[in-house]
């Protein structure tokens, strides 16, 4: 495990400043983003297609952290991993492990439960064929330090893929080298750690990159260090 200080000067580090959390329905900062979305909303009018917000307890001391929303998944239904099989996998081993509650049914209104846990996204709008952009990720960037800021009882991270934990470490203003990504690996950020795993869609997980045993061992050790 790697010990990193944050920057204690910057208040996005230390919590003290809180930012805004969630972009506005209409949010215009990626125009490439924006104009897939219009497109999405003329192809599919009832679906949720808008920036989707986090999911889950605030007050909660894990937050995962994904890629992006599904095309087919978050971005028709508006929550997070909810509709596609990336879901599947990650609400099977919440619930295992007691970070959630009640029963998955790939849509928002099955009643699902997070527990000390809440799941947000690294870029909070879909993506054409699943690829933000650098300069995507950036602008939406400063949605994820307010998320991490307004969670008092934060403790664990969880990031999911690198570019996740890429925009984890930026986020906590770690130094990239320090906390290179690896999956199973713990980097210590003062107060908090960040785990790494492989992110759980089906392509990793067809292609053996991650397997539900692997998945499962990240989730045990988080498990274990907030008990």
């Amino acid at each position: 495990m790697t010990t990193i200080s944050t920057n204690k000067s910057d208040p996005a580090a230390t919590g003290v400043l809180q930012r805004e959390t969630e972009p506005d329905r209409n949010c215009p900062l990626c125009p490439r983003l924006a104009d897939f979305r219009a497109d999405a909303r003329a192809r599919q009018p009832s679906w949720f297609n808008s920036p989707v917000p986090s999911f889950g307890d605030p007050d909660g001391r894990l937050l995962i952290v994904g890629l992006a929303p599904g095309l087919q998944g978050a971005n028709r239904t508006g929550r997070p991993f909810t509709g596609d099989y990336a879901g599947d996998l990650l609400y099977a081993t919440l619930i295992e492990y007691g970070f959630a509650e009640g029963n998955y049914q790939a849509r928002p209104d099955d009643g699902l439960r997070l527990v000390d846990c809440r799941i947000s996204n690294a870029v909070r709008c879909v993506p054409p064929q699943n690829k933000p952009l650098p300069a995507e990720i950036n602008t939406c960037r400063p949605y994820l330090i307010g998320a991490i800021a307004s969670m008092p009882h934060l403790r664990a991270i969880l990031a999911l893929g690198r570019i996740a934990h890429d925009t984890v470490v930026k986020s906590l203003k770690l130094r990239g080298s320090a906390a290179p990504f690896t999956h199973g690996a713990v980097h210590r950020a003062d107060a908090l750690k960040l785990y790494d795993s492989y992110h759980c869609s089906r392509y990793n997980t067809n292609t053996g990159v991650l397997t539900t045993d692997m998945f499962r061992k990240v989730f045990a050790r988080v498990k274990a260090d907030l008990c």
